[in-house]
């Protein structure tokens, strides 16, 4: 199992366009930093609008906890392409190049070939959020420095004294990883069915705005459904930042996450074991 996880994660990361994921998110947490920078405190007060009728907000608003709560608000939701673009591949890549049945005839079966591929598949998931993390958080720390986040949440107002912030991101990355992982176990099932890496990376993509539409819109007869879609609490990460803590929230939302990924991974390890291998 370890060499074989060894070898996958070769694999992934000796490929140029696994690194188009890392240098996308530099890329946009660069550009949102260097916004806020310029101009931070315009761009939040006209978000506090509603709020400035009301109460007298003063001092330094713009923190690095704040934007990297803005950062995370604004991008997790376009993660799930970087994400099926490696997961997508897994499989379909092998069938695609015609090395899947070479592989197959090593003595490793074929369960714990999909093992060592979706292991590879949750590590480079847990890489890419910790690269935001590092960018995020650390990187906001560094320019905008640390304060009191302050947290518009409809009509409310969630504060929480600097000394209380960096668990909540602690927490919410990794339920940001349990959610991404949800995504990446979707892709790497599709994979398994397809012969090359674009249909499981499209039809991902595609299923994720679908759901995403369906669980934030109000249509009748999906109403039963929605909070069964994984997509309904993927974002599930900002409880650990309100006033106080919805823990039961939060962990029937990783319940549900990780049942789907348990689906996922269940429904791909059948369709590889019954899978003729004809390339």
């Amino acid at each position: 199992m370890w060499p074989l996880l060894r070898i996958e994660l070769w694999k992934i990361f000796r490929k140029p366009r696994t690194y188009i994921s890392f240098v996308a998110i530099a890329v946009m947490v660069w550009l949102f930093q260097l916004a806020f920078y310029a101009d931070g405190d315009s761009y939040i007060r006209f978000g506090m609008q509603p709020l400035t009728g009301s109460f007298d907000i003063s001092g330094k608003i713009v923190n690095g906890y704040l934007v990297c709560y803005i950062i995370l608000q604004t991008f997790l939701m376009q993660i799930p392409l970087l994400i099926a673009l490696v997961a997508g591949d897994m499989i379909a890549g092998e069938a695609g190049l015609g090395t899947l049945r070479l592989l197959l005839t090593k003595p490793s079966g074929r369960g714990e070939l999909l093992a060592a591929k979706w292991g590879a598949t949750l590590v480079y998931t847990i890489s890419l959020l910790l690269w935001m993390a590092l960018l995020g958080l650390l990187g906001s720390i560094l320019i905008f420095g640390v304060g009191d986040l302050m947290i518009l949440r409809g009509g409310e107002v969630d504060i929480h004294q600097a000394s209380d912030v960096l668990w909540r991101y602690a927490a919410a990355f990794g339920f940001a990883i349990v959610a991404m992982m949800t995504v990446a176990s979707l892709a790497f099932l599709l994979s398994v069915f397809a012969q090359n890496a674009i249909g499981p990376i499209v039809t991902t993509v595609s299923i994720v705005i679908v759901a995403t539409i369906l669980s934030t819109m109000d249509i009748p007869f999906f109403s039963k459904v929605k909070p069964y879609l994984f997509t309904t609490h993927m974002l599930g990460w900002k409880g650990f930042f309100y006033t106080p803590v919805p823990y039961k929230a939060i962990y029937t939302s990783l319940c549900i996450l990780l049942g789907h990924i348990f689906l996922f991974v269940a429904i791909a390890w059948w369709a590889f074991k019954k899978k003729d291998i004809l390339s």
